[in-house]
Formats: structure tokens, sequence, C-alpha cells
């Protein structure tokens, strides 16, 4: 395997519904996230958000603005989703795809949301478990899983092609499996109706009659 180191974890954060906690060393656990964080979610592709040291350089922003879990002294731009990244001795990442900039970072900064583009940090699932520690070495392990795209829209189409034959897709799993706001709900309708004609009928409301069996995305991860 051709591995490379390409950098060092300079900061680790927990994050919770209102707050940030800076911290030495955190638990990564394997298909669900970090110990303690509100994104830990075993059916989720955005369990922990990588940031880039030289993003915060090049726009002067506060610590934590990004709102990240690991500081890397790498761009993210020139992460590549499917690259599989071994932080320190133990715990290795799949890269999943670049996290949207939300019109949140306009209260960092005025603009932030634009101007940062996709240089605001990838987002991963932890593969294989241990303790992460401030100052880890990053290495990166190469292309060894199918990449997800950037396109929210690409990736509800890959969930919806992984339905079983003879099931449904509540909307809200499918927002889930897909790293989207539960808001996106709204447009799955029209998003649907776009797209192959296959795709009818694999996503329902929560309040849908059908009585076809309801598929929550288990084992979507592990197979994509």
């Amino acid at each position: 395997m051709d591995t490379r180191d390409i950098g060092a974890l300079k900061a680790l954060t927990i994050r919770n519904a209102h707050s940030l906690l800076g911290v030495d060393s955190v638990r990564a656990v394997a298909g669900h996230g970090l110990d303690g964080d509100v994104h830990a979610d075993a059916l989720s592709p955005r369990q922990l958000l990588l940031a880039g040291a030289p993003a915060y350089q090049d726009f002067s922003l506060p610590p934590h603005a990004l709102r990240e879990n690991l500081l890397i002294d790498v761009d993210t731009a020139s992460l590549v989703s499917g690259t599989v990244l071994q932080v320190g001795s133990e715990v290795r990442l799949r890269l999943m795809f670049q996290c949207e900039a939300c019109g949140q970072l306009d209260a960092v900064a005025p603009g932030l949301s634009q101007s940062i583009g996709i240089r605001r940090g990838m987002l991963a699932r932890v593969l294989t478990g241990g303790v992460l520690h401030r100052g880890d070495t990053v290495r990166d392990l190469g292309l060894l899983h199918m990449p997800w795209s950037d396109d929210w829209r690409k990736r509800i189409a890959r969930v919806l092609d992984a339905v079983p034959a003879g099931s449904v897709i509540e909307y809200k799993h499918l927002a889930r499996l897909a790293g989207v706001q539960s808001s996106y709900c709204r447009a799955f309708p029209r998003l649907i109706r776009t797209l192959e004609p296959r795709y009818a009928g694999r996503a329902v409301p929560a309040q849908s009659a059908s009585t076809q069996p309801r598929w929550e995305g288990h084992g979507l991860f592990q197979r994509a």
C-alpha cells in the first residue's frame, strides 16, 4: 500500500447541542463517531468534521469558527472522497464529502459562507476505532472506498439505489443517510420526479399508508 504522512492533528473538539469543548484526547468508536459528540450516529455519513489550519490562517478565523472535530494542518479542499486517513496508531477515517458552507458561518464574518467554499472542511466516518490525541500524525492510506458526491442530489440517488427491492425509505431516513438536513425533505418529491423512473415510489413520507417494509439504511455504509 502506498501511504504517506500528510500532516498532524492540531486540535480536537467535541460538539454538543450548545457548545464546543476542546480536548487533548477522545475515543473514536468504529461505525459510530466520537464518544460524546452530538453527531455520532451509525447511520450518518457526517460522523465528524475535519477542517484545515490553512483555512483558519487564510481567512483569519477565531478558534472553532468552522465547528470542526479535528483540526489538521492540511488544506481539506485537497482531500478526496473515498480516501482513508489513519490518525495516530489506531484510528482510521473514511472521507465522505466536502461539508457545505452554510449561512451560519456569516455570523463569524460577513460573506464567509460564500468566500470559504469547499474549504469549510471534509466530513468523515470512523472505520477503525481507538483514541485520538492532539499531535497525532495524519497518514493518507489512499483511495480505498468508492467516493460520495459533494452534490446532495446525487447522494439522494445513491441512497435510493440501495433501497432493497420491495421496500421503501421514509424521507427522514433518506435525509439522514444522504447527509442533509431534515428541512430538505420538502424538496424530495420534486427531486425524485426529476430522477429516473425507477426511483418512483422508493421514498415516502412518514405518514404514508404504504404497507411495504420500511428500510432505515442499515448496512449502507458497510457495502458502499
